[in-house]
């Protein structure tokens, strides 16, 4: 139990050896920190005894707390041990504005509108266990590290093997089977209950941490290069990969972009010659993440003829002689191991092959409505968590004599974010409700298309509210750290999801394109 103190005691450690401050109502003995402090301890002393909280809010970003500040917490604010407690009835605060349950901080459009008292068909009590558990995750194992994590560009070797046992990394690959889930699913929600809805909010809420490079560290290899695997590999290659990546202690990559394409997938060049009881393979992967440390590829390879029906699949491991890896030099997502890889002579053995010999172009667009809708939920929560963070900086700043959220052009910059946020969760909702109900044999055709539109709105909303955010924050998102923190980092990263998984010029044109052709097939009059 946290232990109380008043104001009035608070007010008594006004000294240079003996200095308390308070905090959103968390008593701090800062003492051994004065001379840490980086604008020196008189600024400091100056708030010695008081409520700091507002000059606090007004330089620092809220993981100071939880990382730095939390050593030195003592206590909170309240009666004191000695206090005569006075007992009163307790009277609940009744909202007249609410109707259901509310989560989270509430800061307006800061989170998806079912979090907020609204209505919806989508999610139920398992859906919000799932939040939850996802959520205490987020904000305990990875937001107080992320911007660290993010200037070293690596993550933790022990953070994959947490966010294992936490079921995070069994919950981002669609369905798997039990035999292969060795921790369980976040909450406890067995695997045959655990549906779309339940991926969707565990990447939603992984993507809060605003940062692209730790999301695709943790989990972008492993969500678009373990389901061809699962999906169609033998028994030998799940029963060989996929358990370990699932706990954390391997991790797998999709390799599939080659240096003289990335969208033209049925003109990749990387050779895998048949040698007999093995495949010979030769070529280069470019912008693969996860591979710089990725202990399995499964590498879309030529096996055939030029062209969609010459494609293969093949599992190769890192330490087969031949295998390669560099770690590129990005503009952003720099944990997430973004690698330039080299084949040269690698001996594969036949049971490597993933899935039927020259079937891999299906397998690669079956995967792609998955990776797609992965980069949408991530994209928009980047782009809300820009909306978030300008809300509530916009309510503390002052400019000429009032708040930023007083002043129209500011909230009409807000308004424009918010509404572009808003239709492309909703849209993002509807997908998902369809790849859940639709038969999976015709998703790729009926939704190959409309996700594909999705993914561009997606990201052209996260690059619209990314520079507006930069816009309110003014030199504060210009800045490595910080309170603009967040705002600086997505910004840096837009380009990483505005390009992989299919450059939005492509998803634009597939979009109308499919579009014409099922339309037709369907009897559009047109």
């Amino acid at each position: 139990m946290s232990k109380k103190y008043t104001i009035l005691d608070v007010a008594k450690h006004q000294q240079a050896n003996d200095c308390w401050i308070i905090l959103h109502d968390k008593i701090y003995d800062i003492s051994q920190f004065l001379d840490d402090h980086p604008g020196g301890k008189k600024v400091l002393l100056k708030a010695a005894g008081t409520d700091a909280s507002k000059q606090f809010d007004a330089f620092h970003s809220p993981a100071v707390l939880s990382k730095i500040a939390a050593k030195y917490l003592i206590g909170e604010v309240g009666p004191s041990e000695s206090s005569d407690i006075v007992e009163t009835d307790e009277i609940e605060d009744q909202n007249p504005l609410r109707v259901g349950d509310a989560y989270g901080d509430m800061v307006p459009f800061g989170d998806p509108m079912w979090y907020q008292d609204w209505y919806s068909p989508y999610y139920g009590d398992s859906h919000r266990a799932v939040r939850k558990a996802v959520r205490q995750f987020v904000e305990t194992e990875i937001m107080p590290y992320t911007h660290e994590w993010d200037e070293a560009k690596a993550l933790p070797r022990e953070l994959y093997e947490k966010a294992a046992k936490a079921g995070i990394l069994a919950a981002v690959i669609g369905h798997v089977e039990s035999e292969y889930i060795p921790y369980g699913l976040p909450a406890g929600v067995r695997p045959e209950e655990f549906d779309t809805f339940h991926h969707m909010i565990v990447a939603d809420e992984l993507s809060r941490c605003a940062s692209g490079g730790v999301t695709w560290g943790l989990i972008g290899g492993l969500s678009i290069g373990l389901p061809p695997v699962v999906h169609f590999g033998s028994k030998y290659l799940k029963d060989k990969v996929v358990k370990d990546c699932l706990a954390g202690t391997k991790n797998i990559c999709l390799a599939i972009t080659e240096p003289s394409g990335g969208s033209d997938v049925a003109g990749l060049q990387t050779e895998a010659k048949d040698m007999g009881d093995h495949y010979l393979v030769n070529g280069e992967k470019k912008w693969i993440t996860n591979g710089t440390f990725a202990d399995y590829f499964c590498v879309a390879c030529r096996t055939g003829e030029p062209g969609f029906n010459g494609i293969s699949f093949l599992l190769i491991e890192r330490d087969t002689p031949g295998v390669a890896t560099k770690q590129m030099k990005c503009s952003g997502v720099w944990p997430s191991g973004t690698a330039y890889i080299t084949f040269e002579d690698v001996r594969v053995p036949k049971e490597n092959l993933i899935g039927k010999e020259n079937k891999g172009f299906k397998y690669i667009m079956y995967n792609f409505n998955n990776e797609r809708m992965g980069i949408v939920i991530q994209a928009n929560r980047f782009a809300r968590v820009c909306v978030e963070e300008s809300l509530k900086y916009a309510n503390k700043r002052v400019t000429f004599g009032k708040k930023l959220i007083d002043h129209p052009v500011i909230r009409n910059k807000l308004a424009h974010m918010i509404r572009q946020v808003e239709a492309t969760h909703a849209w993002m909702e509807s997908l998902a409700y369809q790849s859940q109900q639709m038969p999976q044999d015709i998703q790729p055709i009926r939704l190959g298309g409309p996700i594909a539109l999705c993914k561009a709105q997606a990201t052209q909303t996260f690059e619209y509210c990314a520079r507006e955010a930069a816009q309110i924050f003014g030199g504060l998102s210009y800045t490595r750290g910080g309170q603009g923190e967040k705002v600086e980092r997505l910004y840096r990263e837009v380009r990483a999801f505005a390009i992989p998984g299919g450059s939005e010029e492509i998803m634009l044109d597939l979009g109308v394109r499919q579009a014409i052709k099922v339309g037709a097939f369907m009897g559009a009059k047109m």
